[in-house]
């Protein structure tokens, strides 16, 4: 099975890459993970679930970054076993610069065996594709969501210091007209 796609995300390219290296967030964008552990900076372990036809399959394999070019493409290589079936296959990640953020391609090669296979080639197509877009869409929707994150905490931050300096101003303003009123003999009441 040949499968490939391309994404538009909003975001400078070294943010997509440290994203694509971060457990936790391939951990969330990955279509039903229950676990994703980091056993070293290229090697990872992970367990997800997701419905393949009639199947409920559930996945534990190995995944390893090969082919390193930081920030701009890797190859990621995996295989999992279940008591339905195995899969196992690569899958070729590209980043270039594109319209004020960074585009994300990809090419996935990927084998399938056991009951799993029983379901059709077509099928399978189809529930990789969703999953792909799946996984994409989440990836896509985290790292935008951890941008308008760190935005809104320096909008807060720069928000804090103005309201810092108006409480300045203000007081200022008030212990001017205090002694304004103090020259000119008035008093406010």
């Amino acid at each position: 099975m040949k499968l490939s796609g391309s994404y538009q995300i909003n975001l400078e390219k070294q943010k997509v890459w440290e994203a694509l290296n971060d457990a936790e967030i391939l951990r969330k964008s990955i279509p039903g993970c229950e676990s994703f552990i980091k056993n070293s900076d290229t090697e990872f372990t992970a367990t997800a679930t997701n419905k393949i036809g009639p199947f409920n399959a559930s996945f534990t394999g190995d995944i390893q970054l090969k082919e390193i070019n930081a920030p701009n493409s890797y190859v990621i290589e995996g295989s999992g076993n279940s008591p339905v079936g195995f899969a196992s296959g690569e899958a070729k990640v590209n980043l270039e610069d594109d319209e004020g953020g960074t585009k994300l391609s990809y090419e996935v090669e990927a084998n399938v065996g056991g009951k799993i296979a029983q379901v059709g080639s077509r099928l399978i197509d189809m529930t990789a594709k969703k999953m792909a877009d799946i996984f994409f869409g989440n990836f896509s929707e985290l790292i935008s969501s951890q941008k308008v994150s760190i935005e809104n905490e320096k909008n807060l931050e720069e928000s804090k210091i103005k309201d810092k300096y108006k409480i300045k101003n203000k007081l200022l303003f008030y212990i001017s007209l205090l002694i304004l009123f103090a020259i000119t003999g008035y008093y406010l009441f």
